[in-house]
């Protein structure tokens, strides 16, 4: 691909035998998993939804290419991806995990916490995964009560201090 690209899933494990499989969804989009819906994997080869439903915290999905277990066997670990272009545009003051990666991450106070190496999904809310120079990792909820400001072109966000997570505990 010729373009930046985002992970919308992630191809978990077949399901049954005629190439149903267990998709960890990674995208906010309601649109990615329609049917005709199409990602791709790091070699570009083209995914395209034959057909979706729920199941627990995954997807179930079949897409054109995939006929059977044992090509979907071969899919397992895989990321689907799209074109970052392919985004829809967000409301002002909100951001693509994607776009948080790499940023300084500072407290109110300017203690710096180190950088964005990553953003975890999870149910309730996506975690940074902050590591500082010396290695030191914390993990800071990205929810409006912690999370001040983020400034994707200044390459900066800055949280609130919360003892034992982005202060030190003084309890001691």
């Amino acid at each position: 691909m010729d373009e930046p690209t985002v992970t919308v899933g992630r191809i978990a494990k077949p399901h049954g035998v005629r190439g149903e499989m267990s998709v960890q969804n990674r995208s906010d989009n309601p649109e990615r998993w329609i049917v005709g819906a199409v990602s791709y994997d790091a070699t570009g080869r083209t995914y395209t939804v034959r057909t979706v439903r729920p199941h627990g915290e995954r997807l179930l999905v079949t897409f054109e290419e995939v006929g059977d277990r044992t090509a979907a066997e071969a899919l397992a670990g895989t990321d689907l991806l799209i074109p970052e272009s392919w985004l829809p545009d967000l409301p002002e003051g909100r951001w693509w995990a994607h776009q948080v990666e790499g940023l300084v991450v500072v407290t109110e106070s300017g203690l710096p916490l180190g950088s964005i190496a990553e953003v975890l999904p999870y149910p309730a809310q996506d975690l940074w995964r902050v590591v500082a120079a010396d290695g030191t990792e914390t993990l800071v909820p990205a929810v409006e009560e912690l999370v001040v400001s983020v400034d994707i072109a200044g390459g900066r966000a800055v949280v609130r201090e919360l003892p034992g997570l982005t202060a030190p505990d003084d309890a001691g």
